[in-house]
């Protein structure tokens, strides 16, 4: 039911077939209220969502018999892909509902649902350790039970992760679940009290052991995610799908989404979206509209805004820079970059999930200390210190990797260097971010394909200087003689050379001053 199209970090494009369609994911559904559209489907479809979520339990309660005679789709008037949740919401809200799983699943089953979610026990972002062991067994038991009685095959049964901010909860949850049959899809539960309390960076964490511990053949489904500035984020962990009531609740307290953040309504002149609402209305026109009709206008606004960012996020996936997508929007918050340092921690997991190489090559931008978790740069330094061997040579001539002269070879400074010791010599460039790049390496993606700060932060200076002495102390037995070279003209340099001069690497090194390969003498 799920195939992967194209991938970027652990993020990936995807088709996700259901009775009444088929999906591409990222996906993200809004919730419909089964007995209150104050935003037409047909507007819904309009702004780009082929598919939406609505509330199994609630329409038992309010249409029961009616809704298993004209189905799902009938009772809502919509004709694509409909998610129905299960009522656990309700029950995070009050406690318990008058329903149990079996009788949830077959109704779920009576209405036809194209992708259905089982009763879970939410874990919610309050409970104590002990009740969060209980929903993690009891979500669990259920799962079981539902799985005997749905029948496999003609919907997508959705089975939640619980635990909560307990990461070994849902690490057991999430291995637990992996080993019961019948369920097309995941989801990682009770994240919206975390949201609502800016607690982005847990979110990730919750995320990271999930999706560590889940089959990536399946879909993983985050519930209540749907605010714009984290969906690259998110889907960069490996989220394929949402389900939000934002765009709504939103728009009922006269806010205003964008791609990085909200606005209200009162404090607004201009509206910074070129959507159909924002195009033909102005902020004053909206705030002197009757109440309904400015509610309806600005959900129907913030739709078009999650609409566009995921389609962004697509593109991102597509042209391999979604680690800049989510790095760029990360700035918006000082919450949300908490999560991407979370994130660029990851750097090791991610790694095994991005593909290696893509159709399209695009450079990578390096910033600051959060870009040493780039995929390119894990993959690098697990080369060099597990694959690499140099080729035969008396000396070691290491050279200032100026990221304004690319490739290295035929920079200006290599090209002195040939002059002054020839080709015996083996040539290492040292240089932030990459560390140590070999001289046949230095035309291959993507050491080339960057670009980089010509002062970067200390973090970044220090890394390299460990990956100097690590080359160093490796390859002692080698080389006879290494040559460090550096420049006055690059601050990064002017600082390795005083820690060689200090080191104690076993082999001995030669500073030898060389004019930079560009800079603002030249």
């Amino acid at each position: 039911m799920f195939e992967v199209r194209d991938k970027d970090l652990a993020g990936r494009i995807g088709r996700l077939k259901t009775p009444h369609g088929t999906l591409e994911t990222p996906v993200l559904f809004p919730v419909v209220n089964p007995r209150r559209q104050e935003v037409p489907l047909e507007e819904i479809k309009r702004a780009g969502f082929q598919g939406i979520i609505t509330n199994a339990y609630l329409i038992k309660k309010y249409y029961g018999r009616e809704a298993v005679e004209k189905g799902v789709h009938g009772i809502l008037g919509f004709d694509d892909v409909v998610m129905t949740d299960s009522g656990a919401y309700q029950i995070l809200q009050y406690g318990r509902i008058e329903a149990d799983p079996r009788e949830i699943v077959e109704y779920e089953e009576a209405i036809g649902a194209d992708i259905a979610v089982i009763l879970d026990i939410p874990t919610g972002a309050a409970s104590t350790r002990e009740e969060a062991e209980y929903t993690v067994e009891e979500t669990l038991r259920r799962a079981r039970l539902s799985a005997k009685i749905f029948r496999p095959g003609e919907r997508i049964w959705v089975l939640p992760i619980q635990g909560g901010i307990y990461l070994d909860l849902v690490e057991r949850s999430a291995k637990e679940a992996s080993r019961i049959e019948g369920y097309g899809m995941y989801a990682i539960g009770s994240p919206t009290p975390l949201m609502e309390h800016y607690e982005f960076d847990t979110l990730i964490e919750i995320i990271y052991v999930a999706k560590r511990n889940l089959p990536p053949s399946k879909p993983v489904h985050l519930f209540g995610a749907g605010h714009p500035m984290l969906i690259p984020i998110t889907v960069a962990m490996g989220i394929d799908s949402f389900d939000s009531a934002s765009y709504i609740l939103y728009a009922r307290d006269e806010r205003y989404l964008t791609r990085t953040g909200t606005l209200r309504l009162k404090n607004l002149e201009y509206f910074p979206c070129s959507c159909p609402v924002c195009s033909k209305h102005t902020p004053q026109e909206l705030r002197e509209a009757p109440r309904e009709e400015r509610v309806r206008l600005l959900a129907t606004h913030n739709l078009y805004v999650i609409s566009s960012i995921l389609r962004e996020t697509k593109q991102a996936i597509r042209e391999g820079r979604l680690w800049e997508l989510a790095e760029e929007i990360s700035h918006a918050h000082p919450s949300l970059y908490r999560a991407f340092q979370a994130f660029a921690s990851k750097g090791e997991w991610l790694e095994l999930h991005d593909p290696r190489a893509k159709g399209v090559v695009r450079g990578i931008f390096l910033y600051d200390e959060l870009s040493l978790g780039r995929p390119e740069l894990v993959r690098h330094r697990r080369f060099m210190e597990t694959h690499y061997q140099p080729p035969p040579a008396e000396t070691l001539i290491l050279l200032p990797g100026d990221p304004r002269d690319k490739p290295y070879t035929r920079s200006r400074i290599y090209q002195e260097a040939r002059k002054r010791w020839g080709e015996k010599p083996h040539y290492v460039f040292y240089t932030p971010f990459y560390g140590t790049v070999p001289e046949e390496l230095a035309e291959t993606y993507p050491y080339s394909q960057f670009e980089a700060p010509l002062n970067p932060p200390e973090n970044v200076v220090n890394k390299l200087w460990e990956d100097v002495k690590r080359y160093l102390e490796r390859y002692r037995e080698h080389y006879s003689e290494a040559i460090f070279v550096y420049t006055d003209k690059l601050g990064w340099s002017l600082k390795l050379k005083k820690r060689v001069a200090r080191a104690k690497t076993g082999i001995m090194t030669r500073k030898v001053e060389v004019p930079a390969s560009r800079g603002p003498a030249d």
